[in-house]
């Protein structure tokens, strides 16, 4: 009797063992998880309202922290959406930015770029990657050996002057280049102001970002924006290597000061509104330092090792870009971090998996601008212009240009480097200055 009862019992235990394995199964079916794509229209501390691509507005419980509005992110949740239901009751497990698909932005000044680019020299070709420190002394005599893009414009190159010698020495400049330059300035606000320093330039300097964001939120980050993109234009300057959307909130940090100072998605709500304000301006907004300073050190003096992992930098450190991206960013500048990442190897900006992160996965197809190469960072790699070229820049920011000028020609001889690698940054560049208007009807 007594084997009988314990047979029965186990008979039994194992009836239950086999009716709570199927019970799983069927509720592993009932919450699979499912996706959807919203755009965040608002949001408060614990909801977030969304409409998705058939205008139907959700009102998810969801945490806010990484996330801001006109974003479009894609959920993963289990449950049910119902339109009707003022709160959804769904799960959702995670979200991450959708990467819009944009057509290139210079898509329609091809044509005209590579009837351009048929007419010039090698030697112009190569000129045209350069984006040069401005020396008063050497600058019109350059123009004319080294046939280069443009100038970056620092403080000094400003002090004393009224706003009539500033357009007469950008005039001066033009006139003497084959091709309409690129004329570029750091006029971030706070501690970098190259042209505003002057106050017969304006009365004070341009407030940093922080300050901005803090007195009066985005309206007043596009007021400046605007501001900045008139004086600007009227001084003859048509990029501004600006802004910095770099996330930092530790005051401990190299780049704080220089940043929002805030969240990612405050950031990336930064990142958009100076993009969007400055559009029709005649002066190109660039956004850096990609892919994120982060808490990096000074790459100025020396090599900066940037240890995060990719998830991280991608949660974190991207967002901002890809707002820029999304709302017509031009240029792109990239720093001398080596992010170990993606590339252990190289600086950020001498590494083509970064700048593949950028055009692939960003699908940014504006210009990309190195950071100075003469930094310490970078300035004890050898042929450090070549790796530049390879690692797909199209615009090189350098001092020492005669002798990178010499570099990329004897590259060119060697075979080290091809004619068609220089040519496919040129177009670019010579479409970008169409794009903006700089290159008029009889130029092209």
């Amino acid at each position: 009797m007594k084997r009988k009862i314990i047979i029965i019992i186990s008979i039994l235990l194992l009836a239950i063992f086999f009716v709570v394995v199927i019970k799983s199964f069927k509720n592993e079916e009932v919450v699979a998880a499912k996706e959807f794509k919203g755009t965040v229209l608002n949001k408060d501390t614990d909801n977030i309202k969304v409409k998705n691509d058939n205008d139907e507005i959700y009102y998810l419980h969801y945490k806010t922290d990484d996330m801001y509005v006109g974003e479009e992110l894609l959920f993963e949740y289990t449950g049910l959406l119902d339109v009707n239901k003022e709160i959804q009751d769904i799960n959702i497990i995670s979200s991450k930015q959708v990467v819009k698909e944009k057509e290139d932005l210079f898509a329609n000044y091809y044509l005209l770029a590579q009837q351009k680019l048929e007419q010039m020299t090698l030697e112009e070709k190569i000129g045209q990657l350069l984006l040069v420190r401005y020396e008063e002394n050497d600058a019109l005599k350059d123009l004319k050996n080294y046939y280069l893009s443009g100038f970056v414009f620092y403080e000094k190159d400003f002090r004393g002057k009224d706003k009539k010698s500033v357009k007469q020495m950008i005039n001066n400049l033009n006139q003497a280049s084959k091709i309409p330059l690129l004329t570029a300035v750091d006029e971030e606000g706070g501690l970098v102001v190259r042209v505003s320093s002057n106050p017969k330039l304006r009365d004070k300097p341009f407030a940093s970002s922080q300050k901005l964001f803090k007195e009066g939120g985005l309206e007043a980050i596009k007021e400046d924006t605007i501001e900045k993109g008139k004086l600007l234009y009227e001084l003859g300057l048509n990029v501004n290597l600006a802004p910095v959307v770099d996330v930092s909130t530790s005051e401990s940090d190299y780049m704080y000061s220089r940043t929002l100072g805030s969240s990612t998605s405050d950031t990336a709500n930064f990142a958009k509104e100076v993009i969007s304000s400055s559009k029709n301006s005649g002066v190109s907004f660039t956004l850096k330092h990609f892919p994120g300073y982060a808490n990096n050190r000074d790459t100025h003096n020396d090599v900066a090792i940037d240890d995060r992992d990719l998830e991280q930098i991608k949660t974190r450190d991207l967002p901002p870009f890809i707002s820029g991206i999304n709302a017509g960013a031009e240029s792109i500048l990239v720093s001398h971090n080596v992010v170990k990442s993606i590339d252990e190897d190289n600086p950020a900006s001498l590494s083509l998996e970064v700048h593949k992160l950028l055009k692939n996965e960003l699908n940014f197809s504006g210009v990309i601008i190195t950071d100075d190469l003469d930094m310490g960072a970078v300035l004890k790699i050898d042929d450090a212009i070549i790796k530049a070229i390879k690692a797909e820049n199209d615009l090189i920011i350098c001092t020492n240009y005669k002798q990178y000028f010499d570099k990329i020609k004897k590259a060119i001889e060697n075979n080290s480097l091809t004619k068609e690698e220089i040519d496919q940054h040129v177009i670019k560049i010579l479409a970008w200055k169409l794009y903006k208007g700089l290159i008029n009807d009889n130029e092209k």
